[in-house]
């Protein structure tokens, strides 16, 4: 699936990160790695399960990729889904989106040709039955549960045909894919976003603070981790909706101290399933000129309303 950022407000969630920094905004800043990772975090992987170019297998060796792979030596005639390690939760339906890591290999010899461990960047598939990436996985990938760990065995008409990809994946190849399921994200409903910022009013806030408009019951969020989520952007001083990602896909950021202060000090102990207000002054969001783009004034607080679909 190309993924790419859903909306304008994060676009000025980035620049304001960036222009809040102290180090001058270098091009190669943590601040804007992460704005990287967000970008383009499916564009690598895509290429093993897309129409794009397929890239040799990055390195060095991660220690959590599958080694020991069964692939079958001869050519499957049918998909075969097969379940190495059970998961637990809900089963994924059509519409969801799957977070996952792979290693894709020739089934007739275990050559590898890509994974996402070396790259420590798990890749998003979804909305199933309709992301753009091979349609062995599109099928493969229903019914799974996070936490899983299974074996796809992919003839080469689920796979790219008769079009060769590399010279590693040939005419006609059938592939194997080893795939961790790290979460399940449902489809939200666009009609249940946030229509206002549910907390009072601020204006000259000196730090940040939230409330928790909806407990969810789902694991809790922990530094370090990536956040699934959906966003509104409110003024504080006035509850004027500013900007919504919820008619795009979900965002994934890593909740990593050197990211977009709000949300990395904001969003560590949601619960899956929860929604969180999180209001932060200019200094921790879009810095004391505001954002003119999106209708925001210059030193003016903001309300981010997060909806925590995923953590892994």
């Amino acid at each position: 699936m190309r993924r790419t950022i859903p909306i304008l407000v994060i676009l000025s969630l980035l620049g304001a990160a960036c222009a809040g920094s102290d180090s001058e905004a270098a091009p190669d800043t943590a601040v804007e790695d992460s704005v990287d990772d967000v970008v383009d975090s499916s564009a690598v992987a895509d290429e093993a399960v897309t129409d794009d170019a397929i890239e040799s297998a990055p390195v060095p060796t991660s220690p959590d990729k599958p080694t020991d792979i069964a692939f079958p030596g001869e050519a499957p005639t049918k998909l075969k889904v097969t379940v190495l390690t059970e998961g637990d939760g809900p089963e994924s339906e059509l519409g969801d989106t799957v977070i996952v890591d792979y290693i894709g290999v020739r089934s007739l010899d275990g050559e590898e040709f890509d994974n996402s461990y070396d790259r420590g960047t798990p890749f998003a598939v979804g909305p199933l039955g309709n992301a753009q990436v091979i349609a062995g996985w599109n099928d493969g990938l229903i019914g799974v549960q996070a936490g899983a760990q299974l074996q796809l065995d992919i003839p080469s008409d689920l796979a790219y045909g008769e079009a060769a990809r590399s010279e590693v994946i040939r005419e006609n190849e059938p592939l194997t894919f080893v795939i961790d399921v790290r979460s399940i994200i449902k489809q939200p409903d666009p009609a249940d976003a946030p229509t206002e910022s549910g907390v009072e009013a601020s204006e000259g806030a000196t730090e940040l603070s939230f409330e928790d408009l909806i407990e969810g019951d789902g694991a809790v969020l922990e530094e370090g981790q990536t956040a699934v989520f959906h966003l509104v952007l409110f003024r504080a001083d006035n509850g004027a909706q500013l900007d919504s990602t919820w008619t795009d896909e979900p965002i994934q950021i890593p909740m990593d101290p050197t990211g977009f202060p709000a949300l990395v000090q904001g969003m560590p102990g949601m619960n899956v399933g929860g929604r969180r207000a999180i209001t932060a002054p200019p200094s921790l969001a879009f810095g004391d000129e505001g954002n003119p783009t999106i209708g925001l004034p210059a030193d003016t607080d903001v309300v981010i309303v997060v909806d925590l679909l995923g953590a892994y």
